[in-house]
């Protein structure tokens, strides 16, 4: 899994995340087939029974059980002594215990403790064949699977699929790891029309919203649950099954990128498809029961009467599957990325068609996506496909074509690389060569490639394939120097509000003035604290020695009002009474330094229906305060630091230059966040702002190694 993170990396699919997924949490481990032996009355517990399990290789186990369903002769799921048993998000480990006097060796358990259903009436009785001993996890054949969540870029919609992620890999292992193979899509060969008693015109009014659509007819189907198989694709990439028909066209639209839509086709009036713009405030109620009004800008998947679905957004109430559905109208479909867009904005809905169709999707896998999916329905659903498929495409779109040459190649990527493997690459990624003409080649763009269009485009394709790791650097690099002017301190903020922002942190302004109290324990210099002579309130009686408290009460406020993702910063003074020693500038026995302090709490983003987000721990604040540095000129790797724990941190690391303090970051210890009622993890980080652009105006010229 790593080196697969780190060769997607490389070609540009970022792995976010690695996560290794099971059907059922924990995968049962340590649970197996038991043969309950015997039962009898706990001798101290008249509700408790005291049985022996044949657990296989185990042996007997006493077992002490308070289900009322225990029987000799059955066959149960036996937690045995060290297996981890889940219930929901929590988890308890199973212990040779006494109960009452007696010894439990193990929990016979009930099907909620295992998250194979809800029921905790009783123990869970298995099939009277199941052999003693047996895993759990193979008896009820455990789904495993390790899922890579990568962040597309806006422009890399063509891996916004399993197929296109794998046509992207097996190109890379093709050109460096001897890999010989190319990613192939299942074979759609075996489609057949059943017959045509079913068939659906589709007539398309916004051509140019709507360059194509296809549609087809499956008749006779029974919607029911989805088998294991596929249930467990879609969970563990985050889908919850619906049923068979809808959870087919969510599978193929991630394995192959292409959205489709299932309608009843019973309630297709006048057996008709029309796709057409609605006058404007038409009403329509969309699959979430939402009542919207509509724009003439819209465009609708309608029949003779009325609309069924905004295309490419979202499906309507009334045409949807249904459990009582037996026949289904399949579409796919190339939407305009532009009217698609537009739409989803105009409503505030996001779903995945929509991410999808608004970047870009292939308007030539619409057949195929179309034809895999019936396939699909027919084998798990059942049913005949009753119509031919209806491609209505009334005017191709043409592909791109560039002009490259292999001088500009070589010059850009600054190494000659061979021709042929050039040509291998462009190959593998679906780039057709329609002309060699000596050094150069006229390049056919697969519609898919919405983000190529020009020769340096071209290049880019080939250097990410062929791996910027394989271009060398040369040892002897020219350069010019220069020495900056002194940093201006407004600008240096400036520059880090900036960055900061642009990553999601709010900026905060807090009270310059705390309570007196919040400086009583030994992680303050009390001693220095400025009191007030004449305080407006107690809260308000002495001028802050840090901005600790200020954010504390912001993060508070935020998450009373159900805003739990939180990226705060803030820059501001803190004060100080005159202390011998003070290595602060004073004006009257009083001294003052500004500071830079950083909040972040809850999920590293924001949470959305359609993406998986992580909580933010430790090295997310670390890597905040390096991020600062780095910004700044400052290689913090040139920074010593250590971790530790203490003060109000309960894990916190310290960064220092030379023997001076420079900054600290960590997790706020539980006694403080207790202070001001916050019951998630706060992840705070100081940076004394003074000393660190005192650093800067050392112009001190760092040199590193040049990034490969």
């Amino acid at each position: 899994a790593h080196k697969l993170s780190a060769i997607l990396t490389s070609i540009g699919l970022e792995v976010e995340a690695v996560e290794e997924w099971e059907s059922v949490k924990g995968g049962l481990e340590g649970i197996v087939v038991g043969e309950v032996l015997t039962c009898k009355k706990h001798p101290d517990a008249g509700k408790l029974t005291v049985t022996t399990v044949d657990t296989g290789a185990a042996g007997p186990l006493q077992i002490v059980c308070g289900a009322p369903n225990v029987a000799p002769g059955q066959k149960v799921a036996v937690a045995v002594a060290g297996a981890r048993v889940f219930k929901g998000d929590e988890s308890v480990v199973i212990k040779k215990t006494r109960i009452r006097g007696e010894l439990s060796e193990g929990n016979i358990c009930a099907e909620d403790e295992l998250g194979l259903g809800t029921s905790h009436e009783g123990v869970m009785v298995l099939d009277k064949n199941a052999v003693p001993g047996t895993a759990l996890s193979e008896y009820f054949e455990i789904s495993r699977d390790t899922v890579f969540e990568i962040g597309l870029t806006p422009n890399r919609i063509d891996s916004g699929s399993h197929f296109g992620v794998a046509r992207d890999l097996a190109a890379y292992l093709n050109i460096n790891e001897g890999f010989s193979k190319r990613a192939l899509l299942p074979s759609i060969e075996n489609f057949r029309t059943d017959n045509n008693d079913n068939f659906h015109e589709v007539i398309i009014e916004n051509a140019e919203a709507c360059p194509r659509y296809t549609g087809v007819t499956i008749s006779g189907l029974k919607v029911a649950e989805s088998p294991a198989w596929l249930k467990n694709k879609l969970r563990a990439i985050g889908q919850n099954p619906i049923n068979n028909v809808v959870d087919i066209t969510n599978f193929v639209q991630h394995e192959i990128g292409q959205p489709l839509h299932a309608f009843d086709a019973d309630r297709i009036d006048g057996k008709k498809v029309i796709i057409r713009n609605l006058p404007d405030n038409s009403k329509f109620i969309t699959l979430d029961g939402v009542e919207r009004k509509l724009s003439s800008r819209d465009l609708m998947i309608s029949n003779v009467s009325e609309g069924m679905c905004i295309a490419g957004v979202f499906g309507g109430i009334k045409s949807g599957v249904t459990e009582s559905t037996r026949n289904v109208f399949l579409e796919s479909a190339y939407f305009n990325p532009v009217s698609i867009r537009k739409t989803a904005k105009r409503h505030s809905l996001s779903t995945d068609a929509s991410f999808r169709f608004e970047r870009g999707a292939d308007p030539e896998r619409t057949e195929w996506a179309l034809k895999r999916a019936s396939m699909l329905i027919k084998d798990i659903a059942g049913g005949k496909i009753s119509s031919e498929v209806v491609d209505v495409y009334p005017e191709k779109i043409k592909r791109r074509t560039i002009d490259v040459s292999y001088g500009n190649i070589a010059r850009l990527i600054g190494k000659q690389i061979d021709s042929g493997i050039i040509k291998k690459i462009l190959d593998l990624l679906d780039i057709i060569i329609l002309k060699e003409d000596g050094d150069r080649l006229m390049l056919e763009i697969p519609l898919y490639r919405v983000d190529v269009h020009r020769e340096a485009d071209v290049v880019e394709e080939i250097l990410r394939i062929y791996g910027y790791n394989n271009i060398e650097i040369d040892e002897h690099v020219n350069s010019t120097l220069y020495f900056p002017e002194k940093p201006d301190r407004e600008k240096l903020q400036n520059i880090i509000s900036d960055m900061l922002t642009a990553r999601g942190y709010a900026e905060i302004m807090c009270n310059s003035l705390n309570p007196a109290s919040f400086y009583e324990s030994n992680d303050f210099d009390r001693d220095r604290l400025v009191i007030l002579a004449n305080p407006l309130s107690s809260d308000l009686n002495a001028l802050r020695q840090s901005l600790l408290f200020g954010g504390l009460s912001s993060v508070a406020r935020n998450i009373n009002r159900q805003n739990t993702d939180l990226k705060l910063y803030e820059f501001g003074n803190c004060y100080f009474y005159k202390k011998s020693g003070s290595p602060f500038p004073v004006v009257d026995d009083y001294s003052e330094k500004k500071c830079l302090d950083i909040f972040i709490s809850g999920n590293r983003e924001k949470q959305r229906w359609n993406y998986r987000t992580s909580p933010t721990d430790f090295y997310n604040i670390k890597a905040v305060v390096e991020m600062v540095f780095t910004r700044l000129g400052l290689d913090p790797g040139n920074i010593s630091s250590s971790e530790s724990s203490g003060k109000y941190f309960s894990e916190s690391v310290t960064y220092l230059s030379g023997n001076k303090f420079l900054a600290e970051a960590g997790k706020i210890s539980g006694n403080y966040l207790e202070k001001f009622d916050i019951g998630q993890d706060v992840f705070y980080a100081h940076i004394e702002w003074d000393l660190l652009v005192r650093l800067i105006s050392k112009h001190r010229i760092l040199f590193r190694e040049l990034p490969r």
